[in-house]
């Protein structure tokens, strides 16, 4: 007789293989077809909500690994919550302004940009990036992303420009926004003004030189011992292009400043604590200090500019430093942010004699036309002429650098537009509500709250034709800036019907009441400001234009989640935008993660060829392979990825799914309506290992809620590896085969494992979203109930499983199968054995295990898997134990009995029943069970 048939070997349609590749796409469509999504948000209705606010990507280009990593921990954690009792709608948003894609299309456009006008580039312009998201949708969707993909959020939609100047104009309206020549960020390159998310610092070598400022007034007065002497005031800087535009030399006012004597006829002035390094940097060695100068007597005397027949003058300031240099700063208030402030102190103009393009204008005599940076040697080389140049040496230090083009950036003083950090207490506001949020790392809050605490005035201007324009007049005599809630809204309502084109489309005089009057000077004449907005103040509202816009979402948002970069980009400028018009954050949790980096740590760079593309892994792997990744990763910390990395989470996925395999093939003929067996009746193991179940749903509940998804998939997986394959599958395949199918002994079994396949289903489903709902297809009844596991809940623990003594009995077996286990290794080492079903064991135990040991005493061959068991109370004289547990002792001997054909287990009833001569009694009774249920 061929007995194998008699076996209740596992049996299902569920794939061994996943082809996750092919497989997904299938999955996507049928989601689609079904209106899964609408079917989430219509099962959700009157629950409580839970909104995620979308951090826009850039429509420009592909998806890259770090936007892959971004959108997916979006997707867990609206998953996560949807499953966990929440409606927890997810609005996704692109943004389409800026600078990126104005540079994009120019290069397309190539000449015919010459001839084309503002509003033909703007056309262009959202083209490109109407087409950029359509293809970053398919992207994200393949990622198995779920949310309202039909109904985004866009920044160059019409109600959303509304919005946009709406915001700008309330800034306008309480004097808060403001024109001013300043020293800002200016990149030669793009030829805009950058704000300060905008720039990326690298390192790079600068001319470091130190210059005399000959004294042009007598200081004798202050130090007798300079009458008669030359004397100069030595400063220190890493941009000699900026001597152009000197008006000034700092000093600090509590530093010791001193004058040292060169020969008979020479003085140089500097700070005390800075003499010797700067004497040696000079080459000096011949000196002496003259005497001390107090630098309150020095302020306001005149200098000789080393370059130009002009003064400089003496000025005190407490940004001067003896880190570096002399303890006396240049300072051209057109140059610098410092230098600006310190010049507003004592009248000195921001004086900036540069051009747009980064280059010298007329009025800067000897180096007009050159480029800025260009020109650091020929003013080096004039200094030197002149005698004026003491040291010249080379510098590495970081710089700043356009975010777009990566050029390095000027500071330049220009007429821009900015919203003051001070007039209406826009800082001290911002800094007051940071501590109303929930920053997650906590490391997250001083992040913010450093750079708030220290940003300059934002500068919301740009020189570019694609984006919102900043909406505001300003009168043609005066400059103030002419604002009233009648404009803001007649404005608002424009763009709502036209667009931020109107802007550029309609005159300042179509705009304005005819009686308009200017409210500090009485003038009629107005004119239109046509700079665009900075892009981070367009995303920045997506507060007011998203959250407070639609009906299903609410403001504040409950979460924003982006990378650490964005405590000074999209988080910083929506906390400005907020506070400043509502008084309050637009979110209770910021959630930060890192950046993606290779296997050795290093930056994602084309140039190192260390660059993996979302698309690559997806076709290789399958999307489910990229979502464990980011599930593995704590993304608190750079996250690594590699091939390596991929395979050996493929592995782990292997794992996971041929466990679930295991579960639902050993669930073909379970119906949980007729089958599922009451606790109280279950068998010890089983109800232990849904004892197991409880822990790990509690574990992975809290990770959910902690945002702690590495703590799930660790969970999950060391489950399956540790307490489900290696331990309580491993053991139950024999009773699972063997007993009679209808028996309690294998429908305890069945309960267990279908609570384990449906509770490991829906914990796994927010981060394996395609997996989960395959698993759910094939879990008994479960369809038929609920049409996709996304539709369900996160399981509950389960208190009537909880069972801590019955847990501390099985530990303690557990301990002594490791045991067991040790010693049938070394018997099929030693040649005694070949598989562990040919073995019988001894079990030597001290006396509390051997009680709780003992009462399992007809399951433990099964635990073991081997032929048989005996337990002796104290240690065995001849057996083996290890340092880990000397108490437990264990013999192995090779069993004698014959084999059962059916169960392989060594048995003395073997051979005596002649109908089945080749069975054990176990089988024997389970034929005999099999056939009075034909």
């Amino acid at each position: 007789m061929d007995y194998k048939k008699t076996l209740n070997l596992p049996a299902t349609a569920f794939p061994m293989k996943a082809n996750l590749a092919q497989r997904e796409p299938e999955q996507l469509k049928q989601w689609e077809q079904a209106g899964l999504h609408e079917k989430v948000r219509a099962a959700s209705e009157g629950r409580p909500r839970f909104i995620l606010h979308d951090g826009p990507p850039y429509a420009n280009g592909h998806i890259h690994i770090g936007t892959a990593l971004n959108k997916i921990l979006k997707d867990f954690i609206v998953r996560s919550r949807q499953m966990a009792g929440f409606d927890a709608v997810y609005v996704p948003g692109w943004d389409c302004h800026g600078l990126p894609i104005e540079h994009n299309v120019e290069k397309e456009l190539g000449a015919r940009k010459q001839q084309m006008s503002q509003a033909e580039i703007r056309r262009h312009c959202r083209r490109y990036a109407e087409k950029f998201i359509d293809i970053q949708r398919d992207e994200f969707k393949r990622l198995g992303v779920m949310g309202d993909w039909q109904d985004p959020y866009l920044t160059m939609s019409y109600p959303y420009e509304a919005v946009i100047a709406r915001e700008c104009c309330r800034f306008a309206q309480d004097g808060s926004l403001f024109r001013s020549k300043k020293p800002i960020y200016w990149c030669c390159s793009c030829q805009t003004a950058l704000a300060e998310a905008e720039i990326e610092y690298k390192d790079e070598t600068s001319p470091s030189i130190y210059v005399k400022f000959p004294l042009q007034d007598d200081l004798s007065d202050l130090l007798p011992a300079l009458t008669g002497r030359n004397v100069s005031v030595v400063i220190w800087t890493t941009t000699p292009w900026t001597l152009p535009a000197n008006l000034a030399v700092a000093l600090h006012p509590e530093f010791k400043y001193v004058a040292v004597g060169m020969g008979a006829d020479q003085a140089l002035i500097l700070a005390r604590e800075r003499i010797e390094p700067c004497m040696a940097a000079f080459g000096i060695t011949d000196f002496e200090v003259l005497g001390s100068l107090d630098p309150l007597r020095l302020e306001r005397r005149r200098c000789r500019h080393p370059l130009y027949d002009r003064e400089s003058l003496i000025v005190l300031g407490r940004h001067v430093t003896l880190e570096t240099g002399t303890g006396c700063v240049h300072t051209a208030p057109g140059h610098g942010r410092e230098d600006y402030e310190v010049g507003l102190q004592y009248d000195l103009e921001p004086y900036s004699p540069v051009d747009d393009q980064g280059r010298f204008t007329e009025e800067v005599e000897g180096f007009a036309g050159q480029f800025v940076f260009a020109a650091n040697d020929a003013i080096n080389q004039a200094l030197k002429d002149n005698g004026t140049l003491l040291a010249r040496e080379g510098l590495s230090h970081s710089y700043p650098h356009c975010w777009r083009c990566k050029a390095p950036v000027i500071f330049r003083a220009t007429p821009q537009w900015f919203i003051s950090m001070e007039k209406t207490g826009l800082r001290s506001k911002s800094l007051a509500a940071i501590d109303t949020v929930r920053w997650i790392p906590h490391w997250g809050r001083e992040r913010i709250y450093g750079m708030i605490e220290n940003r300059p005035d934002w500068c919301v201007s740009r020189q570019r034709a694609w984006g919102v324009p900043i909406t505001v007049f300003f009168c043609s005599q005066c400059g103030a800036t002419h604002m009233t809630p009648a404009l803001m809204e007649a404005i608002h309502d424009l763009f709502q019907r036209k667009g931020a084109d109107a802007w550029f489309e309609t005159s300042a005089e179509q705009l304005l009441a005819p009686d308009t009057v200017c409210a500090q000077c009485g003038g009629t004449a107005f004119e239109k400001e046509d700079d665009i907005l900075d892009v981070w103040f367009d995303s920045g509202v997506s507060h007011a234009a998203v959250l407070e816009a639609r009906d299903n979402l609410h403001w504040p948002a409950d979460l924003y989640l982006e990378g650490s970069d964005q405590h000074r980009g999209w988080f910083h400028s929506s906390l400005l935008t907020a506070v400043g018009t509502r008084q309050a954050a637009p979110y209770k949790s910021v959630l930060t993660h890192g950046f993606v980096v290779d296997a050795e740590g290093k930056k994602m760079s084309k140039s190192l060829g260390n660059v993996i593309a979302p698309k690559e892994v997806i076709d290789r792997y399958g999307a489910e392979i990229l979502r464990l990744w980011v599930s593995a990763s704590d993304y608190r910390d750079d996250i690594r990825i590699s091939d390596k990395i991929l395979k050996q989470l493929t592995d782990a996925y292997r794992r996971i799914r041929n466990t679930s395999r295991f579960l639902l093939g050993n669930l073909s003929d379970f119906d949980p309506r007729r089958h599922l067996v009451p606790r109280e009746r279950m068998l010890p193991i089983d109800r232990y290992a849904l004892h197991i179940l409880q822990e790990l749903v509690a574990r992975a509940r809290k990770a959910y809620d902690a945002y702690e998804f590495h703590v799930i998939y660790h969970g999950l997986y060391n489950y399956c590896t540790v307490e489900l394959s290696a331990f309580y599958l491993d053991i139950l395949k024999d009773r699972l085969y063997t007993s009679p199918a209808d028996s309690l002994a294998r429908r305890s079994a069945q309960t267990a494992l279908y609570r384990i396949a449906d509770g490991m289903a829906r914990l796994m489903a927010p981060i394996m979203a395609f997996t989960a709902e395959e698993i759910w297809r094939y879990l008994p009844g479960a369809a038929e109930n609920v049409a996709s596991i996304h539709l369900t809940t996160m399981p509950e623990v389960d208190a009537t499983f909880l069972d801590p003594v019955l847990a501390q009995q099985w530990q303690v077996i557990k301990q002594v199968r490791a045991e067991v286990t040790r010693a049938l290794e070394e018997a099929r080492a030693a040649k005694r054995i070949g598989h562990s079903l040919e073995a019988l064991v001894t079990i030597g135990l001290d006396d509390g295990r051997y009680d709780q040991v003992a009462a399992c005493q007809e399951e433990l061959r099964a635990i073991f898997i081997v032929s048989g068991v005996e337990l002796h109370k104290g240690p065995l004289a001849d057996g083996l134990s290890s340092a880990e547990q000397p108490e437990i002792t264990v013999r192995v001997v090779s069993a004698a009995a014959s084999k059962c054909e059916r169960c392989w287990v060594h048995d003395a009833s073997v051979g005596k029943h002649s109908d089945h001569p080749a069975i054990c009694d176990r089988c024997h009774a389970s034929l005999l069970a099999m056939e009075g249920t034909d």
